[in-house]
């Protein structure tokens, strides 16, 4: 083993390769994320009906509601950084070409 230190770079690129590895080398992904995805489901459950007082069909439609605000939420927050960079990524832009005598237009 090398004492040579990998750069954030390379060691980012190390835990691609070891991820995709390991996934082309599993044969039933569903069932490698199948309960990691159930827990994620019943976050929405619980969220929804903590005490368990509501038929199944009820909670199952509610905790739908929830994920989808939880998506859209997301995609929302992502957005608005989206936004917030295009604005930062102008104005640097903009005093990069200050020093030039032009204006970014």
């Amino acid at each position: 083993m090398s004492s040579t230190r990998l750069s954030a770079a390379e060691l980012s690129l190390r835990g691609q390769i070891a991820a995709h590895t390991s996934w082309a080398n599993t044969p039933d992904r569903p069932a490698r994320t199948r309960n990691a995805r159930a827990k994620f489901d019943e976050r929405f459950d619980n969220e929804v009906d903590p005490d368990r007082k509501l038929p199944p069909a009820e909670r199952a439609k509610r905790a739908e509601s929830a994920r989808k605000a939880y998506f859209a939420k997301l995609a929302f927050e992502s957005a608005k950084a989206r936004r917030a960079k295009r604005k930062v990524d102008a104005a640097q832009l903009d005093a990069m070409m200050q020093p030039l005598g032009g204006d970014v237009a």
